[in-house]
């Protein structure tokens, strides 16, 4: 898809890390971005430095915020050209201590919440034979995830979703995609549930990953090309990324 100042992009988890690097990337490139997380405060300030962006405080756990979601995205732009599902949760729990209801958890946030976002933007995307959906993975479902089994099964799940879709939208001029992020330079790794509260574990984990913003690059390239998944491998250097994938030539 191009990326204009008629684009109307939903990204969740906009509040921070990949989303919200993923949001000023949009807002640089001109387009309609609609910010949806949880943090309210966070969301009015990023709002307020990206003009034309609309703040959605949205729980992506709750199937009727994602349907309000979508709806005023609509009911503002009258369309919708892109859903960045970003928004999620880690579980780094080995698997005899997994707490079921942490794990109910993690799949409603990385799994479910997804899923019912795709489903409230495809039927108007399919009405416009045209869209985009760029669903965030990991890492951790391409290796043998030893202590990170509970959250890569999560994104395992999100992983056939995502290709299941691809498949059976490519007809109407949807393109569903995947990102393999491995380490980032983000709080998620102190932003852990376990025991059904958010705690840290390995604050300092991602000190040697990527930048958000090179995820956020990616993602545009995902939206611009449509491919089916970018796995980002550990240690690649972040100015190997074409200068055509920046904001400036979007």
């Amino acid at each position: 898809m191009d990326i204009t100042s008629s684009s109307t992009i939903i990204v969740t988890g906009a509040s921070s890390g990949i989303g919200r690097a993923t949001a000023e990337l949009l807002g640089e490139a001109h387009a309609r971005v609609i910010l949806a997380s949880r943090n309210r405060s966070a969301l009015e300030e990023l709002h307020a430095r990206l003009p034309g962006s609309m703040a959605v405080v949205t729980d992506m756990t709750d199937a009727s915020s994602i349907h309000d979601l979508v709806a005023r995205a609509i009911g503002e732009f009258g369309h919708i050209d892109a859903l960045i599902n970003n928004a999620g949760q880690g579980l780094h729990t080995p698997i005899e201590a997994i707490d079921p209801d942490d794990l109910r958890a993690i799949f409603e946030l990385n799994v479910i919440g997804p899923l019912i976002a795709m489903q409230e933007v495809l039927p108007h995307m399919r009405s416009a034979h045209h869209g985009a959906i760029v669903n965030i993975s990991s890492g951790t479902t391409r290796m043998i995830p030893a202590g990170f089994g509970g959250y890569a099964a999560s994104k395992a799940a999100l992983n056939m979703l995502s290709q299941a879709a691809r498949a059976e939208c490519a007809a109407d001029g949807i393109a569903v995609s995947l990102i393999y992020p491995f380490l980032t330079r983000t709080h998620f790794h102190e932003n852990l549930l376990r025991n059904g509260s958010v705690q840290s574990r390995g604050a300092g984990l991602a000190a040697a990953g990527h930048s958000p913003e090179f995820v956020a690059r990616h993602i545009v390239r995902a939206l611009l090309t449509g491919e089916t998944d970018i796995v980002l491998t550990p240690g690649t250097p972040e100015a190997e990324l074409p200068a055509s994938w920046n904001a400036s030539a979007v």
